[in-house]
């Protein structure tokens, strides 16, 4: 039976109002598709006992913040934000494991949102979860794929309840009830960013100096891969970014020898993240990316494009 997005909408209204009662929720908003879409669905289910709040942990994309307040406010959602950088960097200083990372993302995500909790007597916390996350996330006797910071993160001890209206569905069922529920498409059709940022897009421990490489790299590839897409020289992937990989390998700048950073480029072709193919990009608009990283982030000495299928890799590089 196809999905009806509009017989969604309507049960997860009921759903939310049956839940929540008379108590008061934050509701996570991240930028992304998912989080718009359950922020959207408890704005209707119950106007005036929902809290959005949207956490700038430092490991968003370039010029992120701004965006997502622009987007929230076209579509009249009252957006709080807390700046919250300086403690998921000091919480993540020196760790280099992938799992460990989400965890420590997860865990501090949730702390922050208890905070606010406690300031508007709030018990529920609502977030946009969807199917990938917690099958991905393992248990149950499914292996662990990796811990999504929302699922797997997730402290064992927390004082909100949470709500997760999104819960069963696929990326591609969420981006039809963010447009039954009037959502603009640059909301609905946006790209996938993972929950924990820019984190899982630099391979190994996280510094002040790679955060500010992999967002430089990451703006002039959705940058090109746009132009490209707008000059029908390639289709939109699904999802396209840079990413950081720990070695430096040697080059040449002017006649000196060099010894810098690796850049992956990353685009694929899927439908609900479960699996996915890589992206078949033109030479040119590889080249034009590896040029303009190479040029305009001193610390790059090399790019390589990324031709690895989900399975066996997965999406993101952690």
């Amino acid at each position: 039976m196809p999905f009806d997005p509009e017989n969604f909408i309507e049960q997860s209204i009921e759903d939310i109002r049956k839940k929540l009662g008379d108590e008061h929720a934050i509701t996570a908003v991240s930028g992304g598709v998912d989080s718009f879409v359950a922020a959207a669905l408890a704005s209707k289910a119950v106007p005036g006992q929902v809290h959005i709040v949207y956490v700038d942990n430092g490991l968003m994309r370039k010029g992120e913040t701004g965006k997502v307040m622009k987007a929230a406010e076209s579509v009249g959602i009252g957006l709080k934000v807390i700046n919250a950088k300086k403690r998921f960097l000091d919480a993540l200083e020196g760790v280099t494991d992938p799992e460990k990372k989400r965890k420590i993302i997860g865990e501090t995500f949730v702390r922050v949102f208890e905070e606010e909790a406690k300031k508007d007597r709030v018990g529920f916390l609502i977030q946009g979860t969807i199917a990938p996350d917690w099958i991905e996330s393992g248990g149950m006797g499914r292996d662990t794929i990796k811990s999504h910071h929302n699922v797997g993160g997730l402290p064992e001890k927390m004082d909100l309840k949470l709500c997760e209206p999104l819960r069963e569905l696929y990326k591609h069922e969420v981006r039809e009830v963010g447009k039954a529920l009037g959502l603009p498409e640059s909301i609905y059709q946006r790209q996938p960013f993972p929950g924990p940022g820019l984190a899982v897009r630099i391979v190994g421990e996280i510094t002040e100096e790679k955060l500010d490489i992999i967002k430089e790299a990451c703006n002039i590839v959705e940058t090109e891969i746009g132009h490209a897409v707008a000059e029908e020289k390639m289709e939109m992937p699904w999802q396209y970014f840079a990413a950081l990989l720990p070695s430096k390998t040697v080059g040449v700048r002017g006649d000196e020898r060099s010894y810098q950073y690796t850049v992956v480029i990353r685009a694929v072709r899927s439908l609900d993240g479960m699996t996915a193919n890589f992206s078949h990009i033109p030479p040119e608009v590889l080249g034009r990316m590896s040029t303009r990283i190479t040029n305009e982030i001193r610390t790059v000495g090399r790019v390589l494009y990324d031709i690895t299928n989900k399975p066996p890799g997965t999406i993101e590089m952690e």
